[in-house]
């Protein structure tokens, strides 16, 4: 995998793609997982203005450079499984996602999900479905696999927090330009990647199978199972 997060650069992120696909055809490996997501210019063209374009050519740059270079590896003749990952749940813990607490003491969850239903899976259950998919052989090279340990909306998310913290978290729901403008770095793709979620639910919840996760991997996290385990190292501070 590749971590967009590290550099901010979509052409670095394909060029680490890139020698990492050249290692594995010159180590003759017999099977690769690419960790991967959905190029979002497919369904929402540069041309489209419903959500800004983003460094003259991505729409959402950390999704778009990984689409990117699911090429570099069939171009390499690598056998290799396209793993279609999941936002992180470790996002509310390392990322700053998390419940806020206001003015008046009280925590908030500010997310631009409207009422859709956001894919997610805990980090270490990424890496559980990855194994399942080697010790499954050659069943999966050639394939994307879709994968999630929950669809949740906002303000389910919210409800199962405040019983996991012990504190009433109550969902803020605004809009992705707003979500944009929050100025911090990463905000701008961020906020493109809550409005694809959005607009194209369906079909995002749809690529990624709770029950293809859970057949790989049988101690699968849903949120909640998450929460119990890990919701106390969410900072609400």
């Amino acid at each position: 995998m590749t971590n967009y997060w590290e550099h901010f650069t979509p052409a670095k992120e394909v060029s680490q793609a890139r020698n990492m696909a050249r290692a594995a055809k010159s180590a003759n490996l017999q099977h690769v997982i690419w960790s991967t997501l959905e190029d979002t210019r497919k369904r929402v063209p540069l041309s489209d203005t419903r959500m800004p374009t983003l460094m003259e050519k991505y729409k959402v740059p950390h999704f778009d450079a990984k689409g990117d270079a699911d090429s570099q590896f069939a171009e390499a003749g690598v056998p290799t499984t396209y793993l279609l990952t999941s936002f992180y749940w470790e996002n509310f813990i390392y990322f700053g996602m998390g419940p806020k607490k206001g003015e008046d003491g009280k925590l908030t969850l500010t997310l631009p999900m409207g009422k859709a239903k956001l894919s997610g899976i805990s980090a270490q259950d990424i890496g559980k479905c990855a194994y399942g998919i080697f010790k499954q052989g050659t069943k999966w090279i050639g394939k994307r696999v879709g994968i999630a340990g929950d669809h949740v909306t906002g303000a389910q998310m919210a409800a199962d927090m405040s019983k996991a913290l012990g504190a009433q978290v109550s969902y803020n729901e605004v809009s992705p330009a707003v979500y944009r403008g929050f100025g911090f770095p990463g905000a701008d793709d961020l906020g493109n990647m809550f409005q694809y979620y959005t607009e194209f639910e369906q079909e995002f919840v749809a690529a990624r199978s709770l029950e293809t996760a859970r057949s790989l991997n049988p101690e699968l996290l849903s949120f909640k199972d998450w929460l119990s385990q890990y919701g106390s190292r969410i900072p609400v501070a």
